[in-house]
């Protein structure tokens, strides 16, 4: 069973490349990041074509989440995260799948920080950590997968000078990052990479692509009924360089049936 995230930065904008990945690659289940879309236009129609079902969280021009699967439609169980009833921002997912739990997240940027954008972005990740220790206690195999927004370790970058003040690799949000794998979430990419560059971002700014200046902020972390069946992961670096791709690669874990 192979399960992907994928932040397709705008799904109408990108959607020829989603596509074509899908077809190219076939995963059993994809968790799509910053939709751009209202629920309203959601593409169905083009990915039920495409041979998937779908369940999406959309939100007009900015943010939102999905679930795609592959010749059925995923059940939802959860959208959004409880704690804040005032945020309203589409970036949670969650749904059953072929016996697996899966969530698509979406976590905030962060920047500029400090500032109240930082401060939302911590609160956002406690309340997925609650989120994560409940699913835990439910003991089903299960796969947190998404745009994370955060750059784990310095090994996670091109340059830490050059990101050293971004809100994705501050001390507060590596500290929360790690919360997670200590709940008992396992990085697969780490799993099966541990050392050297497995970037999944290229900012379309000053060449980055070009000089393969990146850092890795989409993660699909598993809980130990996932990890055990743990086959392999990677990131399919080569869909970025497409034309008009998005800027992030899809990542993507295999684990046994």
């Amino acid at each position: 069973m192979k399960i992907a995230t994928y932040n397709v930065n705008g799904i109408k904008a990108r959607l020829p490349r989603l596509i074509e990945w899908l077809e190219e690659t076939q995963p059993d289940v994809a968790c799509l990041q910053e939709l751009k879309s209202s629920d309203e236009t959601f593409p169905e129609a083009d990915i039920r074509a495409a041979g998937y079902g779908a369940i999406w969280h959309g939100q007009k021009g900015f943010n939102g989440v999905a679930i795609l699967a592959r010749g059925q439609d995923p059940i939802e169980v959860q959208r959004g995260l409880e704690g804040e009833p005032e945020d309203v921002l589409s970036r949670y997912l969650e749904a059953d799948v072929m016996g697996v739990r899966v969530a698509s997240i979406y976590l905030p940027n962060g920047n500029p920080q400090p500032g109240p954008k930082f401060d939302y972005k911590l609160r956002w990740m406690k309340r997925l950590q609650d989120r994560a220790r409940a699913i835990l206690a439910e003991e089903v195999p299960a796969i947190l997968a998404g745009d994370y927004n955060v750059i784990p370790t310095d090994e996670d970058v091109y340059s830490v000078r050059a990101m050293q003040d971004d809100a994705l690799m501050q001390p507060e949000s590596r500290a929360a990052f790690r919360t997670l794998c200590f709940q008992g979430w396992t990085d697969a990419i780490r799993s099966r990479h541990p050392q050297g560059p497995m970037w999944t971002f290229w900012d379309y700014q000053a060449g980055a692509w070009q000089r393969d200046a990146g850092f890795r902020i989409d993660h699909l972390m598993l809980s130990a009924g996932a990890a055990d069946r743990l086959v392999d992961a990677g990131v399919d670096k080569a869909y970025r360089g497409r034309e008009k791709a998005s800027d992030h690669a899809p990542t993507w874990a295999v684990i046994r049936d």
